[in-house]
């Protein structure tokens, strides 16, 4: 796998709580056509859920998101995880995620940010919060002077703004966990699940994404 932004117009942002849901989740999710997911590393059942999915959903590409530290690079890899997402970046995280062999994504919010990641090499990046950041507008207004650099925002996103980061040129693909509401996880309704999920797979149709 040489890019996450081509893997799905969509990635799914999961906080999991508990490990057990892991498995039944990412399988409604790839039932519904979405078959890259980001297990973030916010709960103590993170990697725990990355090592279930790696483990018995073959059919999905697994990545762990709010990595922060290095050591969280190598606990990532280690439970399977198959990319990396940051919501920032720094040289030493850097440095780690470049060796850990597999795709990554460090965040960025900033011009300054994009050209320094441009400046060591990196053309693929989160944009986080995307929302709060500026949004589909400042994804565009940022495409004229830095075309080179391609994004996944990600943060507030939804099924009525994402076709609009979508459409953009230099736009791969969107995270967002709306297809994972929590009352339907609570619940365990993971027909629900994939009913969102083929909707949200569904939003690049018509060529709107590439």
């Amino acid at each position: 796998m040489s890019s996450v932004l081509d893997l799905a117009p969509v990635v799914p942002v999961l906080v999991v709580e508990d490990a057990a849901d892991a498995v039944p989740l990412v399988r409604a999710l790839v039932a519904g056509g979405l078959p890259a997911v980001e297990v973030t590393l916010r709960t103590p059942a993170a990697l725990d859920a990355v090592r279930a999915v790696a483990g018995e959903v073959p059919e999905a590409v697994v990545g762990a998101g709010t990595v922060v530290t290095p050591a969280q690079v190598a606990d990532s890899l280690a439970a399977g995880a198959r990319f990396l997402v940051s919501p920032g970046w720094t040289g030493v995280l850097l440095e780690a995620m470049r060796t850990s062999g597999v795709p990554f994504l460090p965040g960025v919010s900033t011009v300054s940010e994009v050209m320094a990641l441009l400046e060591r090499g990196v053309r693929e990046m989160k944009f986080f919060p995307a929302r709060a950041a500026g949004g589909a507008a400042y994804l565009k207004a940022l495409y004229g002077p830095l075309p080179q650099a391609r994004f996944c925002p990600t943060g507030g996103i939804g099924p009525d703004s994402a076709p609009e980061y979508l459409a953009l040129p230099n736009v791969g693909c969107v995270g967002g966990s709306w297809m994972v509401p929590a009352d339907a996880v609570a619940a365990r309704d993971w027909a629900r699940v994939e009913r969102l999920a083929r909707a949200a797979a569904a939003l690049s149709a018509g060529g709107t994404c590439r």
